[in-house]
């Protein structure tokens, strides 16, 4: 790989966290690596774009109260139903929480001119695949449900996520296809979707680029039960057996990141299932990168083009009036 093609900002990143001598989050217990993960990312998230209305709450889901926050952008007309995008974060199904991503959600709402729901929920090792899938699932059907009380158009509604949030969105979209709420689109950075898989990106950048392999697999080991679940197709939305009538999609990949490969896999495959696809690659980015607008510009790019996408897509529906 041409590695004078890494974005100056991701590399000087990366040996920065080399030269910190700080232990790998795949040595650490979980508890730990969520506090580490919790502290660098934060410190590398950018200055905090106001909204007009920010509140985090709980609705019932899958298991129990599940938490979320809302996100309101600034200068819609007041009393106006918003677009919405359900928001699924990082971080390996194990680590991650709302503060985390808390800078691309008001990315998106900015550029997106929509309302954002993110979900807290349910991670490994404590609670094991499919409890992810399940909150998932149970957010997105809430939201809908729910849509008027948030202030949200539940005929444009979107389900959003980056890497294991990517997955969980994948896989939202396909178990609420012939039921819940119709999704107007699915945007899906960087996601997770073989885990079963072998690709020639999961070699090429098994080390040196954020996400390691063997940190993949610990993040794995944490989420799933067993090896039987990788060929799950909830756990793997690649191995469905039908990606046909599946909302229109956006599909972002790093260009050194070892999910490069599944991820435009994801892309073809749903192209050739029918489904109308926009794919781009940052091709001089690494994994993880959306919520590190703090000290790589092409996050705030991203949130920029995430944003983009989902008005264009939202624009194609009529819109509801107060």
């Amino acid at each position: 790989m041409d590695t004078f093609k890494l974005d100056p900002q991701a590399r000087a990143l990366l040996e920065r966290l080399a030269r910190s001598a700080g232990p790998a989050l795949d040595s650490l217990s979980a508890a730990e690596a969520r506090r580490l993960y919790r502290e660098t990312r934060l410190e590398l998230a950018p200055p905090p774009v106001a909204m007009e209305e920010t509140r985090d709450f709980f609705f019932p889901g899958a298991a129990g109260d599940t938490k979320a926050r809302y996100y309101r952008p600034p200068g819609e007309k007041p009393g106006e139903a918003l677009p919405a995008a359900v928001y699924f974060h990082g971080g390996g199904w194990t680590c991650g929480d709302l503060d985390t991503h808390d800078s691309v959600c008001r990315g998106i709402a900015t550029h997106g001119r929509c309302a954002v729901v993110a979900i807290d929920y349910r991670m490994g090792p404590e609670h094991k695949f499919p409890a992810a899938v399940e909150d998932a699932v149970a957010a997105v059907t809430w939201v809908g449900a729910n849509a008027s009380s948030l202030g949200i158009d539940a005929r444009r509604l979107a389900v959003a996520g980056e890497s294991a949030g990517g997955n969980l969105a994948a896989v939202a979209a396909i178990a609420l296809r012939d039921s819940g709420p119709r999704l107007a689109m699915q945007v899906l950075v960087y996601p997770v979707v073989d885990q079963a898989g072998d690709t020639d990106s999961l070699r090429r950048f098994a080390q040196g680029y954020s996400l390691t392999l063997e940190l993949l697999r610990w993040y794995q080991r944490h989420y799933l039960r067993d090896e039987r679940d990788r060929a799950d197709w909830r756990a793997s939305p690649l191995r469905a057996r039908d990606h046909s009538r599946l909302p229109p999609a956006y599909i972002v990949t790093a260009g050194f990141d070892p999910l490069l490969d599944e991820g435009r896999a994801y892309a073809d495959r749903l192209t050739q299932a029918g489904v109308s696809v926009i794919y781009e690659c940052f091709e001089g980015q690494i994994h993880g990168f959306l919520p590190m607008g703090g000290a790589i510009a092409a996050a705030r790019h991203a949130h920029y083009r995430i944003g983009q996408m989902l008005r264009a897509q939202f624009g194609s529906f009529p819109r509801v009036r107060p």
